[in-house]
Order: structure tokens, then sequence, then C-alpha cells
């Protein structure tokens, strides 16, 4: 039994989306992208994991089971009655089933020091779970950048680098970019209104839109980005080192966890 926990890669829990898909008679799925699921097996070298129907109450024994977290990019935007506004535009998609789980989730992940690491929505999300707030249309606002894709790309057109970030010197995400400043993707409507507290910025576009962060104090990796660093990670050195920081943070827990036990440390 030693042997097969042993030889087991770090366990990280992705999110499933709740969407209707279909033509004629649109059925409800669970989703998850493969590029993300990707990314963690390749980049983090850990095994993604998904709980599908998951509750917020289940959420301390579930986090017993896995090594880290992985919150998600996805087409639905967080539900703004979280951060006290109206919706601004209907037409976008939410995800009220997946806001009721993952905001949970970003709270108890910083409480039981379980590494963390958003990307995209799941960046606005740590935000909202922290109490922040967000713009819901950044294009609209005077000043400010279009960050969304334009329709109709292909996706290899979508996810390449459009525009630069600046990188707060000294950060570990200076370190694993190698410099303060590097070209990123850009696909969201939505960004950071006012920063939760117990977060620190760690890169702005030129706009000055927070588009990194990591929690303050954290006992382990707890960072977020608002770009895409999981597309084809493992043909970009600083993607890669996003991922393997921490798939390191998930190994780490997984040596830390009794043998045969799902309890941790």
């Amino acid at each position: 039994m030693s042997q097969q926990i042993d030889s087991c890669p770090p366990l990280v829990w992705l999110p499933a989306d709740h969407r209707m898909l279909g033509h004629e008679h649109p059925m409800p799925y669970l989703v998850l992208g493969d590029k993300y699921a990707r990314a963690v097996h390749v980049g983090a070298r850990a095994q993604p994991v998904m709980f599908p129907l998951a509750q917020a109450a289940a959420i301390p024994a579930l986090l017993a089971l896995v090594d880290g977290v992985m919150l998600t990019g996805s087409p639905s935007n967080v539900h703004p009655s979280h951060f006290e506004e109206d919706v601004a535009d209907p037409t976008l998609p939410l995800d009220p089933e997946r806001d009721g789980l993952t905001l949970a989730l970003v709270r108890a992940c910083v409480e039981q020091g379980v590494p963390l690491l958003g990307v995209c929505r799941g960046y606005q999300e740590i935000n909202v779970a922290m109490g922040g707030t967000l713009h819901q249309q950044v294009q609209t606002l005077p000043g400010m950048m279009d960050h969304r894709d334009p329709d109709g790309l292909t996706p290899e057109a979508a996810y390449a680098p459009v525009h630069p970030v600046n990188i707060v010197p000294g950060t570990c995400l200076a370190e694993w970019a190698g410099g303060t400043q590097v070209l990123v993707n850009s696909l969201h409507g939505q960004g950071v209104n006012r920063l939760a507290p117990g977060l620190t910025a760690l890169a702005h576009a030129p706009d000055g839109l927070v588009e990194a962060f990591e929690v303050q104090g954290a006992r382990t990796f707890a960072c977020a980005v608002q770009w895409h660093p999981e597309w084809r990670c493992w043909e970009n050195p600083f993607y890669s080192a996003i991922f393997k920081a921490f798939g390191d943070a998930c190994e780490a827990r997984r040596r830390g966890r009794p043998k045969g036990s799902g309890e941790t440390t």
C-alpha cells in the first residue's frame, strides 16, 4: 500500500462548469476544458480530479483527499450579486452552481493551506471570495483596454500573446517570468475592480488593470492570473514555471500526507 501511495502523483481538484449542451433539446452537462486538465497533468505533473455535483458542505472532506486546487477559466462569469451589483449584461452566461462551490472552496484552501491556482474566472473567483469586487465590462470604462479576444479567431490566434504585463520586481511572478515585463494572452471581459483585502498585486496591464495577485502570508502556493497560462504551457517557459511551482507545492502537500489516510498533517 505504501509503495502505491508513494508512486501516485499529486491529486488536483478542478471544479466543473454547469452548461446546457445539445442542439434541438439541450441537456445539462458538467464540463472541464481539456487544456486545464492537460496543463495540470503535464505542467504540474499531477493528476486532475473532479467531484461532480460537489456541494460546499462537502469541501472539508473532499479537500482532505487532494493535494491542490486549480480554479479554471470558463465562458461564464461570476454572478455580480456576490459583490453586490446587478447583472450588467443579461446575454452573458452565468454559473451560479459553480459560484456556490468555488467561492467557499477558495476560503477553505486559504484557511487550510491547500495549494491554490486561479486562472481567468478562477482569478476573479478568488478576488470575490476574499471580499473584492469586479468590473463587469472592462471595455466600457474610460481609459481601459478591451481585454476580450475578437470573434472568429482560431484558438492559436485567440491564445497568442497580445499585450504586456508589468510585474512587481522581487516577486515570485518576476522569478518565474525571468524579468518584470512579459507578453500574455487576453480573453476576458470582467476584471478586478477593488482588490480584496489580503491579496497583493503581482502584475498590471498597461491600462492599470491588476492581472495577477497572491494571497498575503499564505502557507503555500496561492496565486492567480487573469490570462491563460494553461494554453500549451509546455511551449512557454513562463507558463511552464507557473505550473511547475504549483505542482511542486502540491507534491509537498502529498508527501506530508499520512500514508493510507485521507487526513492531512
